[in-house]
């Protein structure tokens, strides 16, 4: 194997715990752009790679959670 395809082969086998904005609207059941309006407002947690925006699983399970929460 050449080593060009080896960088094309990804050997994580682990679970995904990084998700896109399409990934996240279908993880919310909301369309995309409900998640770009949030992220306009600084609404929901997520960071950037490059131009691209990233929201990590355990940061949006924690936010759907305080949004349940009365009186918050």
């Amino acid at each position: 194997m050449k080593s060009e395809d080896a960088a094309k082969t990804s050997h994580y086998a682990g679970p995904i715990n990084v998700m896109t904005v399409r990934e996240v609207s279908a993880y919310l059941r909301v369309h995309p752009s409900t998640v770009y309006r949030l992220l306009k407002h600084n609404q929901i947690p997520a960071f950037h790679i490059g131009s691209d925006w990233r929201f990590n699983i355990e940061a949006i399970d924690h936010w759907i959670l305080r949004q349940a929460k009365p009186g918050d």
